[in-house]
Protein backbone atom coordinates (compact mmCIF):
# COMPACT_ATOMS: atom_id res chain seq x y z
CA UNK A 1 0.00 0.00 0.00
CA UNK A 2 1.30 3.45 -0.86
CA UNK A 3 1.86 6.41 1.42
CA UNK A 4 -1.45 8.04 0.50
CA UNK A 5 -3.36 4.87 1.39
CA UNK A 6 -1.45 4.49 4.66
CA UNK A 7 -2.14 8.14 5.51
CA UNK A 8 -5.85 7.65 4.80
CA UNK A 9 -5.95 4.52 6.95
CA UNK A 10 -4.20 6.42 9.73
CA UNK A 11 -6.79 9.20 9.56
CA UNK A 12 -9.60 6.64 9.62
CA UNK A 13 -8.12 4.98 12.72
CA UNK A 14 -7.62 8.35 14.41
CA UNK A 15 -11.25 9.41 13.90
CA UNK A 16 -12.59 5.93 14.70
CA UNK A 17 -10.55 5.93 17.92
CA UNK A 18 -12.45 9.00 19.10
CA UNK A 19 -15.78 7.38 18.24
CA UNK A 20 -14.91 4.15 20.05
CA UNK A 21 -13.74 6.11 23.09
CA UNK A 22 -16.96 8.12 23.12
CA UNK A 23 -19.53 5.42 22.30
CA UNK A 24 -17.89 2.09 23.05
CA UNK A 25 -17.31 -0.63 20.47
CA UNK A 26 -20.84 -1.94 19.92
CA UNK A 27 -22.46 1.43 19.21
CA UNK A 28 -20.05 2.55 16.47
CA UNK A 29 -21.09 1.83 12.90
CA UNK A 30 -19.29 2.19 9.60
CA UNK A 31 -21.78 5.00 8.84
CA UNK A 32 -20.57 6.84 11.97
CA UNK A 33 -17.00 6.48 10.76
CA UNK A 34 -17.94 7.71 7.27
CA UNK A 35 -19.57 10.80 8.78
CA UNK A 36 -16.58 11.47 11.06
CA UNK A 37 -13.98 11.00 8.31
CA UNK A 38 -15.92 12.51 5.40
CA UNK A 39 -15.36 9.35 3.35
CA UNK A 40 -18.06 7.67 1.31
CA UNK A 41 -19.07 4.15 2.28
CA UNK A 42 -17.18 2.82 -0.75
CA UNK A 43 -14.15 4.88 0.20
CA UNK A 44 -14.16 3.51 3.73
CA UNK A 45 -14.75 -0.09 2.63
CA UNK A 46 -11.79 0.22 0.25
CA UNK A 47 -9.60 0.21 3.37
CA UNK A 48 -11.61 -1.68 6.00
CA UNK A 49 -14.20 -4.44 5.95
CA UNK A 50 -15.86 -3.36 9.18
CA UNK A 51 -15.56 -1.76 12.59
CA UNK A 52 -13.93 -4.88 14.05
CA UNK A 53 -11.02 -4.63 11.62
CA UNK A 54 -10.53 -0.93 12.38
CA UNK A 55 -10.73 -1.49 16.13
CA UNK A 56 -8.29 -4.40 16.07
CA UNK A 57 -5.79 -2.28 14.11
CA UNK A 58 -6.16 0.55 16.62
CA UNK A 59 -5.47 -1.84 19.48
CA UNK A 60 -2.55 -3.42 17.63
CA UNK A 61 -0.71 -0.12 17.23
CA UNK A 62 2.13 0.02 19.67
CA UNK A 63 4.81 2.28 20.93
CA UNK A 64 7.88 1.13 19.01
CA UNK A 65 11.11 1.02 20.99
CA UNK A 66 13.17 -1.63 19.19
CA UNK A 67 14.58 0.92 16.72
CA UNK A 68 15.53 3.24 19.54
CA UNK A 69 17.28 0.46 21.44
CA UNK A 70 19.09 -0.61 18.27
CA UNK A 71 20.30 2.99 17.82
CA UNK A 72 21.62 2.81 21.41
CA UNK A 73 19.46 5.69 22.64
CA UNK A 74 19.41 6.24 26.36
CA UNK A 75 17.11 3.77 28.15
CA UNK A 76 16.15 6.58 30.51
CA UNK A 77 15.14 8.78 27.54
CA UNK A 78 13.01 6.01 26.06
CA UNK A 79 11.37 5.43 29.45
CA UNK A 80 10.69 9.17 29.86
CA UNK A 81 8.99 9.30 26.45
CA UNK A 82 6.86 6.23 27.16
CA UNK A 83 5.83 7.55 30.57
CA UNK A 84 5.00 10.93 29.04
CA UNK A 85 2.57 9.29 26.63
CA UNK A 86 1.08 7.19 29.42
CA UNK A 87 0.65 10.26 31.65
CA UNK A 88 -1.27 12.01 28.87
CA UNK A 89 -3.46 8.96 28.25
CA UNK A 90 -4.34 8.64 31.94
CA UNK A 91 -5.47 12.26 32.02
CA UNK A 92 -7.54 12.05 28.79
CA UNK A 93 -10.76 10.51 30.11
CA UNK A 94 -12.57 11.25 26.85
CA UNK A 95 -10.02 9.21 24.91
CA UNK A 96 -10.24 6.08 27.04
CA UNK A 97 -11.02 2.92 25.08
CA UNK A 98 -11.80 1.00 28.28
CA UNK A 99 -15.51 0.53 27.58
CA UNK A 100 -14.88 -0.39 23.94
CA UNK A 101 -12.15 -2.85 24.93
CA UNK A 102 -14.44 -4.50 27.46
CA UNK A 103 -17.21 -4.84 24.86
CA UNK A 104 -14.83 -6.14 22.22
CA UNK A 105 -13.28 -8.68 24.60
CA UNK A 106 -16.73 -10.01 25.46
CA UNK A 107 -17.29 -10.88 21.81
CA UNK A 108 -14.83 -13.75 22.13
CA UNK A 109 -11.58 -11.93 21.39
CA UNK A 110 -9.61 -13.16 24.39
CA UNK A 111 -6.77 -14.59 22.26
CA UNK A 112 -6.39 -11.23 20.51
CA UNK A 113 -6.03 -9.43 23.85
CA UNK A 114 -3.63 -12.05 25.15
CA UNK A 115 -1.44 -11.42 22.09
CA UNK A 116 -1.55 -7.64 22.59
CA UNK A 117 -0.69 -8.05 26.26
CA UNK A 118 2.18 -10.39 25.36
CA UNK A 119 3.60 -7.82 22.90
CA UNK A 120 3.35 -5.05 25.49
CA UNK A 121 5.04 -7.19 28.12
CA UNK A 122 7.83 -8.07 25.70
CA UNK A 123 8.29 -4.37 24.84
CA UNK A 124 8.56 -3.41 28.52
CA UNK A 125 10.80 -6.39 29.31
CA UNK A 126 13.06 -5.45 26.41
CA UNK A 127 13.36 -1.88 27.66
CA UNK A 128 13.99 -2.99 31.24
CA UNK A 129 16.68 -5.47 30.18
CA UNK A 130 18.29 -2.83 27.96
CA UNK A 131 18.27 -0.31 30.81
CA UNK A 132 19.90 -2.84 33.13
CA UNK A 133 22.57 -3.58 30.49
CA UNK A 134 23.38 0.14 30.18
CA UNK A 135 23.34 0.45 33.99
CA UNK A 136 20.68 3.18 33.76
CA UNK A 137 18.16 0.92 35.51
CA UNK A 138 18.33 -1.03 38.75
CA UNK A 139 18.66 -4.77 38.64
CA UNK A 140 15.04 -5.97 38.75
CA UNK A 141 12.97 -8.95 37.68
CA UNK A 142 12.03 -7.56 34.25
CA UNK A 143 8.96 -9.78 33.83
CA UNK A 144 7.59 -8.97 37.26
CA UNK A 145 8.10 -5.21 36.82
CA UNK A 146 6.64 -5.33 33.30
CA UNK A 147 3.48 -6.97 34.70
CA UNK A 148 3.18 -4.34 37.42
CA UNK A 149 3.74 -1.44 35.02
CA UNK A 150 1.18 -2.77 32.53
CA UNK A 151 -1.55 -3.72 34.98
CA UNK A 152 -1.18 -0.57 37.07
CA UNK A 153 -1.55 1.47 33.88
CA UNK A 154 -4.46 -0.59 32.58
CA UNK A 155 -6.26 -0.26 35.91
CA UNK A 156 -5.85 3.51 35.84
CA UNK A 157 -7.15 3.66 32.27
CA UNK A 158 -10.18 1.55 33.17
CA UNK A 159 -11.01 3.60 36.24
CA UNK A 160 -10.47 6.88 34.39
CA UNK A 161 -13.79 6.18 32.63
CA UNK A 162 -15.69 6.43 35.91
CA UNK A 163 -13.49 8.53 38.20
CA UNK A 164 -11.99 11.89 37.38
CA UNK A 165 -8.30 11.73 38.19
CA UNK A 166 -6.31 14.81 38.95
CA UNK A 167 -2.80 15.29 37.61
CA UNK A 168 -1.37 13.88 40.85
CA UNK A 169 -2.63 10.36 40.09
CA UNK A 170 -0.80 10.30 36.76
CA UNK A 171 2.29 11.72 38.43
CA UNK A 172 2.15 9.00 41.10
CA UNK A 173 2.19 6.35 38.37
CA UNK A 174 5.17 7.94 36.64
CA UNK A 175 7.04 8.44 39.92
CA UNK A 176 6.38 4.85 41.03
CA UNK A 177 7.70 3.39 37.78
CA UNK A 178 10.79 5.60 37.88
CA UNK A 179 11.51 4.71 41.52
CA UNK A 180 11.23 1.02 40.68
CA UNK A 181 13.62 1.04 37.76
CA UNK A 182 15.93 4.05 37.57
CA UNK A 183 19.40 3.62 39.04
CA UNK A 184 20.48 6.24 41.52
Amino acid sequence: MGNKAENTKGKIRQQAYRLFAEKGFKAVTMTDICEKTGLSRGGLYRYYSGTEQIFSEILSEEYVIADRIEKKESAKSILEDMLGEIRAEIMEKELSLSLAIYEYANLGNEAFFAAINDKAKKRWTSLLNYGMETKEFKSVDAGQVADMVLYYYQGLRMWSRVISFDEQVAEHYVKTVKEMVLAE
